[in-house]
């Protein structure tokens, strides 16, 4: 029986090489494999005709969408996922989704090795690879680009020699990632990390220098995920896409950064993602409101944690589910609504109501009313830093206290 391999299949020129180097060079069939998570551009059906003209001997279609911004975005969105506090792991996310698919297409067909379009050198080779592993240990992976030597230039010359179906002029200076979470664009003049991004970089966001009216939005959560805009109910999918074209509007969502990748390299990458943003600003602020403190607080560094596997292409880790088991356990009462005002980049909170709020006015307010016993901060404030004036009294005594000689008081008026 001859050996198969399935590809993950974009549609462009790389990819539909690959499909013929692949091959050429290990005698394989191929069966490509696109997955919609709602990157746009061309109907899916014309990308599975694509592959077999190319020489796939099947082609495996699947509208993820739903599965994306549901079981994948959403987790993020209750975990603030945010890679060194601004990424919001736009490709990241969509590299499980995607590897699902791989793995199950490998299982329909037959295939024993998984192919992907990735170089050496960046964060993907590791999620796809690792992902494939974890979810199906015995499947081989081949990268053709970094294994098989695909250059670009090779594959010009063996599309135009084989007369494949697809673009091989245009060019486009910037190499670009996008689903309905975010985008992301690197390479060309940006690799100078001194050079400012220009306009044609971005396509989600309009230019905040030039925003329309300011635009008000109330956002409906239940345990951590939107339900409802402006009361309409929502799904996942429908709440990200509206805040991607509201907050796009007002330029909200754009991002550059140079990161640390998992390979060792730091890149600058350009991304927006105004959904994805204005989501994870109104989520944190219901958390403030919701969270207890010490939950809260212990939160933030699991967050850290889950985006840095996340990042790192750890989706599948058993850390990674045993994280996801606490941080969907703090979402039991991070139920309530949002207001946001989104205006000229900005996504600002102006407010909250939750019926499982833990602020309460009539502790918070200095007016009548107040139901708080300020004589009990006494106590608490002799008891509460009792140990550090211990501290502090044993430093005087074996002459290591804080040296105050060189201090003085400005008494001019």
């Amino acid at each position: 029986m001859t050996e198969r391999v399935v590809l993950a299949y974009s549609g462009g020129l790389d990819t539909s090489v690959a499909i013929g180097w692949i091959g050429e060079a290990t005698g394989a069939e191929v069966i490509a494999v696109a997955v919609d998570v709602g990157q746009g551009g061309e109907d899916l059906e014309v990308i599975r005709q694509r592959a077999l003209d190319c020489g796939a001997v099947e082609a495996y279609i699947a509208d993820a969408r739903e599965e994306f911004a549901t079981e994948y975005c959403m987790p993020a969105l209750q975990a603030n996922g945010l890679y060194l506090d601004r990424y919001p792991l736009v490709s990241a996310l969509s590299r499980p989704t995607i590897v699902k698919h791989l793995v199950r297409a490998a299982r329909q067909f037959g295939a024993t090795t998984v192919a992907h379009g990735c170089t050496g050198k960046g964060n993907d080779q590791v999620r796809f690879e690792v992902g494939i592993t974890s979810l199906a240990p015995d499947l081989k992976c081949l990268a053709p680009v970094r294994d098989l030597a695909l250059t670009r230039e090779k594959a010009i010359a063996y599309a135009e020699k084989h007369n494949l179906p697809i673009e091989t002029t245009k060019h486009n200076p910037f190499s670009i990632d996008q689903n309905v979470w975010g985008r992301a664009v690197e390479t060309g003049f940006l690799e100078d990390i001194w050079n400012g991004p220009t306009k044609d970089v971005y396509n989600y966001t309009d230019d905040p220098a030039f925003p329309p009216v300011a635009d008000e939005v109330v956002i409906t959560f239940n345990a951590g995920v939107p339900v409802a805009i402006d009361g309409v109910a929502v799904t996942p999918l429908q709440a990200i896409q509206e805040m991607n074209r509201r907050a796009g509007a007002q330029g909200i969502g754009r991002i550059d950064i140079v990161e640390d990748r998992l390979v060792g390299i730091k890149s600058r990458e350009i991304y927006e993602a105004p959904g994805a943003i204005a989501l994870i600003a109104a989520h944190q602020e219901l958390e403030n409101v919701t969270l207890e403190r010490e939950q809260a607080r212990f939160k933030r560094q699991v967050e850290q944690r889950w985006t840095e596997l996340v990042y790192d292409g750890m989706w599948f880790s058993p850390l990674k589910r045993s994280l996801d088991t606490f941080i969907t356990d703090t979402q039991r009462y991070v139920t309530g609504d949002i207001r946001m005002t989104l205006h000229g980049g900005r996504a600002t909170v102006t407010g909250r109501k939750s019926e499982s709020s833990l602020y309460d006015f009539n502790l918070a307010t200095y007016d009548e009313g107040d139901s708080f016993d300020q004589s009990q901060a006494r106590g608490f404030i002799e008891i509460y830093g009792l140990q550090a004036k211990l501290s502090a009294a044993r430093d005087v005594k074996f002459g290591n206290g804080v040296d105050l000689s060189g201090f003085t008081l400005n008494t001019e008026k």
